[in-house]
């Protein structure tokens, strides 16, 4: 039986409405124009749980359980799916459940209508102050979030899910792990909310925007099945 990429790709609680996945698998992506990747995982145990590693192509994505009380990289988002932000990771229950940020509702789109996502729209990317502290900080969806990654946060796209960013002005293109939400609008700032992706630092490096801090972007999903 096959499952689609956009279920959750760590271990996680059982509860109505949520899946649990178990492992070793492979994953397998049908890309866009017909390109076919393979994605192979080894699994280690650090402090935070156990690390999860995937290979697209060229490019390697460490996913790691955190430690349900390490803060949030959107400490704005105020419920997940009707529950307390916490509870809701734990049960693995934030695919694409609705949120509420600020008293805002947001829908994310079911898996199916996601598998033809495509957008062209303004990208910026976050981490900074996470990148200079001490401590760890939680995606949405309840992994480490790192900054040197290759990841991203999306409003409306199921979590996690891989989408290919290509950045317009300079023709770079690379896979991206989407495992937050994000970006909304800042304080001061409305119309960063308006902004169709938030990449991760090492993200935007690799896109060749980290000193401009925003670029033009075309998104689209990828197919992967999980076998």
């Amino acid at each position: 039986m096959s499952l689609r990429f956009f279920l959750p790709v760590v271990l996680s609680f059982v509860s109505a409405g949520c899946v649990l996945l178990t492992a070793p698998y492979d994953v397998t992506k049908g890309a866009v124009q017909g390109s076919v990747w393979a994605v192979k995982t080894s699994y280690t145990a650090t402090v935070a749980g156990t690390r999860v590693v995937y290979r697209i192509g060229k490019f390697t994505y460490d996913v790691v359980k955190a430690p349900l009380d390490w803060p949030l990289t959107h400490g704005e988002i105020q419920q997940i799916d009707g529950l307390p932000v916490r509870e809701a990771i734990r049960r693995g229950c934030v695919k694409d459940s609705p949120y509420t940020v600020r008293g805002k509702r947001y829908v994310p789109m079911s898996p199916e209508k996601a598998e033809h996502y495509r957008e062209t729209g303004i990208a910026s990317w976050y981490g900074y102050e996470t990148a200079h502290s001490k401590g760890g900080y939680m995606t949405a969806d309840g992994e480490v979030f790192d900054p040197n990654g290759l990841t991203a946060a999306h409003k409306y796209l199921p979590l996690p899910a891989y989408v290919r960013v290509l950045n317009i002005e300079n023709g770079r293109s690379l896979i991206v792990r989407v495992n937050d939400r994000g970006p909304f609008p800042a304080k001061g700032n409305p119309d960063s909310g308006k902004r169709i992706i938030d990449l991760s630092m090492g993200a935007a490096k690799e896109l060749g925007m980290y000193e401009k801090g925003t670029a033009m972007v075309r998104v689209e999903t990828l197919r992967v099945r999980v076998r």
